[in-house]
């Protein structure tokens, strides 16, 4: 008789345990002026840090500072309304821990 083993993961505790060093001269994404709805709803789903948000009034915002450096918004979007996507500079950026 096998035995089966429940794990139950929780991301934002899992995020907890890492160190963002944010570079606030430099941003490592940039988006365009103009964010089309349907454009800027792809990186509210697909971002795995929930960068991207649009609030009760519709407003659109982003903050780079949690960026996991995935480049998943730089495939999504890239050449639409992500204008800059690079990796941050030399000690800037998240550093991954496991707690």
């Amino acid at each position: 008789m096998s035995k089966v083993c429940e794990i139950t993961a929780n991301v934002d505790e899992a995020l907890s345990v890492d160190k963002f060093n944010v570079d606030e001269e430099s941003a490592h994404i940039e988006l365009a002026d103009e964010l089309p709805d349907e454009e800027f709803l792809k990186l509210v789903r697909v971002c795995p840090a929930a960068l991207y948000k649009v609030g009760e009034d519709g407003a659109k915002s982003f903050d780079y500072a949690g960026c996991l450096e995935c480049g998943t918004c730089r495939i999504a979007c890239e050449g639409t309304i992500v204008k800059k996507w690079v990796n941050p500079g030399p000690t800037m950026g998240v550093e991954y821990r496991f707690g």
